[in-house]
């Protein structure tokens, strides 16, 4: 898999690995950006597909393998 940038997260496809709350498929619809402007990102929302449900996730547990599948599948 490539290199993950935080920068270019915004509107991926992600699969959870298992199941959160009976849901898989999931998007990230918003980077956080820190709140001083030279730190760095650390947290992205993820919406799940079929719920709408928003969770805070720190960016790089999507490169997690366990955790997470970048697409839909």
């Amino acid at each position: 898999m490539n290199p993950l940038s935080p920068k270019k997260l915004l509107l991926t496809k992600w699969t959870a690995v298992k199941p959160i709350a009976k849901q898989k498929h999931f998007l990230v619809s918003k980077v956080i950006l820190p709140e001083p402007p030279n730190a760095k990102i650390e947290f992205v929302e993820i919406e799940a597909v079929y719920s709408k449900k928003v969770t805070l996730i720190p960016w790089r547990d999507l490169g997690n393998s366990e955790l997470w599948i970048q697409g839909w599948q």
